[in-house]
């Protein structure tokens, strides 16, 4: 081997810059040294944004990847480095977005010595990770980062760890061996078309139902499939529904655009769509329990089409009469390839179901979205925010109290990932870290994240970092001293037993403002919107912080509470 090859480090960040990472999200520590020494010698034109928590670099990792199309990259030390970043790994995974986790380790010479921070990080990852492995020697290095790569972007995208330990770091790798396919730096990398036979058995038995309605998860948006899917829509004149993940895969001002159904951001009007289906086409969705409202809206027993990527989501939970098992767009394009070959074609008089049950809805949200009552009813805040800002704008939301009201009133306007949450696993602390991720995936576009004020709590003193790296996103803390989910819970299922939920009051605007956010608090529902248009405007990080409705007392639309 020649005396000027690299080292474990030098190749890793060589191969990093080859697979097209221009961001990479950590924290320091002890095991990282050779790794950010080699960061720090080589011109390989990629940005380390550091971070005050591991967890928030794998949340800025997935946010990152959700926005730009490419892998997220986050890295961590060992020890407790690696037990702080696997939370955002498996997020991440079942969230099928490609997120890197690099996380260094003890050498492999002192493994079993009881080396400080000694862990079994290949234990740790394996239930985590769609890819998950440990470098044991230098040589191997760029055949394991190739393969992390090629597992997380093709087929069902997901997570991957990769473990780093020191003495690989500064061993040497053979020169020859540090190539990249770039193609798998972005996402999804290699989609796989469907079999001919099911696209044609999925369009005769679309063909054959009277009403049917699609139910699209984020594997349209994931896929680039909104085109397909506008053109599938308006030639049946299909209803079209979305889960929360599967929002932007159309405009919900489309015609045929019912919105969000389940039980986190559905309302009656939109269930009844469902219901009264007698086909329901699944597309990239996993049918899973908030998006049926437990395996109850469809009702089982409705004639079901499924297309998906990953074959372990078709038929796990409805019998399922014709599957079609590929990316959603060429599946997509299939399906309409097939559709050409007919000379005439049903309506199924889908836009007049969805502007029936978004005029139900939006009547009874207008009047809560206009009350001038305060606390400041969450309903109004959404209203507020939607004229403030550009269709554009990426709005990130925790998965609490935001969730459910963003995902059921906030009108997409635009198809593509404009407004994402935390669903599969739904943590609190994702959106303020998420929307640091987002700001550097995709430079120049308002990027705002709603929270909590329990979520605010986790991942705080990432503002530090916002300032530091001048990233000019705006956050909303909805304030009301209580991780209101559990006891909207407590209230609903439990004869109103609140146990252990509330907590004490934060001027957040104070503590943003400590660290040098332009901050406000707010109130006056009469100050809201004119408060939020210049949080959004202002050139810089901004926080407005606002009194708002507790959850057990509104009207979410989460239908278990409604019940």
């Amino acid at each position: 081997m020649s005396s000027n090859s690299p080292n474990g480090a030098e190749a890793m960040v060589t191969l990093l810059a080859a697979h097209g990472v221009r961001h990479i999200f950590g924290l320091c520590g002890d095991t990282t040294l050779p790794f950010y020494d080699a960061l720090y010698r080589l011109d390989h034109g990629m940005t380390h944004v550091l971070t005050r928590d591991e967890r928030s670099a794998a949340y800025m990792a997935d946010g990152y990847a959700r926005v730009s199309g490419r892998v997220g990259v986050c890295e961590g030390p060992s020890g407790g480095g690696a037990t702080y970043i696997a939370p955002g790994l498996v997020e991440a995974n079942e969230s099928s977005v490609p997120v890197l986790a690099i996380t260094t380790d003890v050498s492999v010479a002192s493994a079993g010595r009881f080396p400080l921070t000694e862990l079994d990080q290949q234990g740790l990852f394996r239930p985590l990770t769609k890819w998950n492995g440990v470098i044991p020697k230098a040589e191997m290095l760029p055949r394991m980062v190739r393969a992390a790569f090629r597992a997380m972007t093709t087929g069902r995208p997901g997570s991957a760890h990769l473990g780093f330990p020191f003495d690989v770091q500064k061993a040497p790798v053979p020169g020859e061996e540090i190539w990249a396919d770039p193609a798998l730096g972005v996402w999804p990398a290699w989609p796989v078309g469907p079999d001919e036979g099911a696209v044609a058995a999925a369009a005769e038995a679309i063909l054959s139902a009277k009403h049917p309605v699609a139910i699209c998860g984020g594997g349209v948006v994931i896929a680039g499939a909104e085109a397909e899917l506008d053109r599938l829509a308006r030639r049946l004149d299909l209803a079209v529904a979305t889960t929360i993940s599967g929002q932007g895969s159309l405009a919900e001002t489309h015609p045929n655009a019912v919105g969000v159904v389940g039980s986190n951001g559905g309302v009656p009007s939109t269930r009844a769509v469902v219901d009264a289906a007698d086909l329901v086409l699944f597309i990239g969705c996993r049918a899973g329990s908030v998006t049926t409202e437990r395996w109850r809206s469809p009702t089982p027993g409705t004639r079901i089409v499924h297309i998906d990527s990953d074959p372990a989501a078709i038929g796990a939970n409805y019998e399922t009469e014709a599957a079609v098992l590929g990316d959603a767009r060429l599946a997509l394009t299939a399906l309409n390839r097939v559709l050409d070959t007919r000379k005439s074609l049903p309506s199924f008089g889908g836009a007049a179901r969805a502007a029936k049950a978004k005029a139900e809805k939006a009547a009874a949200f207008a009047p809560l979205a206009a009350s001038a009552e305060a606390p400041i009813r969450p309903e109004r805040l959404i209203a507020a925010l939607q004229r403030a800002l550009d269709d554009d704008a990426i709005v990130v939301a925790d998965p609490g109290t935001p969730c459910p009201y963003l995902s059921a009133f906030y009108e997409v306007r635009t198809t593509g990932r404009t407004l994402f949450s935390n669903r599969a696993h739904g943590a609190l602390g994702y959106s303020l870290s998420a929307a640091v991720g987002a700001s550097y995936g995709r430079p120049g576009v308002k990027v705002v994240a709603v929270m909590g004020d329990g979520s605010f709590g986790f991942t705080c003193g990432e503002l530090e970092t916002v300032v530091r790296s001048r990233q000019p996103i705006t956050f909303v803390v909805v304030s009301n001293s209580v991780y209101g989910w559990i006891k909207a819970g407590q209230k609903t299922g439990f004869d109103g037993r609140y146990y252990s939920v509330d907590f004490g009051e934060t001027d957040h605007a104070a503590v943003a403002s400590a660290f040098g956010v332009k901050s406000w608090r707010v109130e006056d529902p009469g100050m809201l919107e004119s408060v939020l248009r210049e949080a959004i405007n202002h050139n810089g990080p901004t926080l407005v912080d606002v009194i708002c409705q507790p959850l057990h007392e509104a009207k979410a639309p989460v239908s278990e509470w409604v019940a």
